[in-house]
């Protein structure tokens, strides 16, 4: 296994275009007059409400799952920027949350316009021993910015994760791509244009402070693209164990074949192809695996987002934690959690900000169903 922080060779680096206050600004300034209308009208019921599972829903999917107002998280003002250009933020969204010693930790993504590119990492605490508490948001936000030139383009999608008494935080890195590093990293399988992506590591021992340690994967694999650092989670957001070692299911790029990393320790990755996913029951394609959720009853249930004659949808995978590779089944409906879901107060939960207004930064927190709003 190559350690994270050298991962990217000196050679691969020369060709990268460099991060300056100048290239941030022009990024941001491309940001704000972003549009996508078709990620743009995402809403999240569509995907994760009881109608999406469907009347035959089976006992081991996790879900459906109904908004809960009272935990929403609303981000008032704009930070302060420390690299001095005007950053600004109109929308919060593909958050990873986690519950510790009582309290929530959100870890979201703050884009200039929803699914533009200039993206920050920001942190808030929900104090749940507290009747009544407010989210915080830090004061030290962003706690995760562009800093290294695999990062020009933002910072994106946090996974948070407990393992080895740490947290670990991976990312999206974002960076052009040169047409010298195209050449020297090509990829038929997974074409890539002016944009790459790659999968960031950061950890920390209380959830504030974070030592940046660089790309898990090297540009030799990833071929200047690898997006979704699924590892198994339980319902506490602990990272499990499969086989005896931390497993990574990445689902984009790598030449357009899906890998699988493997890990002794979660900061160093070994990474091989693996067919681990089959949608031709449901035919069309997949875009990411959203999360890997360990259920607690021997089950690994994959979260995956993907398309159905051209329209997008959700689905969950079921294997046996003994067979992570091996799928048994495929049933609609999902969370399409990207950070990943855990259990508060004995129900799923995870938080997204995808149905809110223009404008408006806020993420709702959606909880599993319960009663008759549950289907059946």
């Amino acid at each position: 296994m190559t350690p994270a922080s050298s991962n990217t060779s000196t050679d691969a680096a020369r060709r990268l275009e460099p991060l300056t206050p100048d290239a941030l600004r022009a990024v941001l300034d491309d940001a704000l007059v972003h549009e996508n209308e078709q990620t743009g009208a995402l809403a999240q019921l569509t995907f994760s409400g009881p109608a999406a599972y469907g009347p035959d829903r089976p006992d081991w999917a996790v879900g459906p799952f109904e908004p809960d107002p009272a935990l929403t998280f609303t981000l008032d003002g704009q930070w302060s920027d420390p690299d001095g250009i005007g950053w600004t933020s109109s929308s919060l969204y593909n958050p990873s949350m986690v519950e510790h010693d009582g309290t929530l930790h959100l870890f979201y993504r703050a884009s200039p316009v929803k699914e533009s590119l200039g993206s920050r990492i920001g942190h808030a605490t929900l104090d749940l021993t507290a009747p009544g508490a407010s989210w915080v948001d830090d004061p030290a936000n962003p706690v995760v910015r562009p800093t290294d030139d695999l990062e020009l383009l933002g910072t994106e999608d946090p996974k948070v994760y407990r393992a080895e008494g740490r947290w670990w935080l991976f990312y999206n890195g974002v960076h052009p791509i040169t047409e010298e590093a195209r050449d020297a990293f090509p990829s038929t399988g997974y074409p890539v244009g002016a944009v790459g992506c790659e999968m960031m590591l950061a950890v920390s021992d209380d959830l504030v402070t974070w030592q940046r340690l660089g790309p898990i994967a090297p540009p030799e694999q990833t071929r200047l693209w690898a997006k979704g650092a699924v590892v198994p989670r339980d319902e506490h957001g602990e990272a499990v164990r499969l086989g005896g070692e931390y497993l990574m299911f990445v689902s984009e790029g790598f030449d357009g074949v899906l890998h699988v990393g493997r890990s002794d320790d979660m900061r160093t990755w070994a990474f091989e192809p693996v067919d681990y996913l089959d949608l031709s029951s449901v035919g069309g394609h997949l875009h990411e695996v959203a999360a890997a959720i360990v259920t607690g009853d021997g089950h690994l249930v994959l979260d995956v987002f993907h398309d159905v004659d051209g329209r997008f949808a959700a689905s969950q995978a079921l294997y046996d934690v003994a067979r992570p590779f091996e799928q048994l089944a495929l049933t609609p409906g999902g969370s399409l959690s990207w950070g990943g879901l855990s259990r508060v107060d004995g129900r799923w939960t995870f938080a997204q900000g995808w149905d809110a207004p223009p404008g408006r930064r806020e993420l709702y927190v959606y909880r599993e169903a319960a009663g008759p709003t549950r289907a059946s």
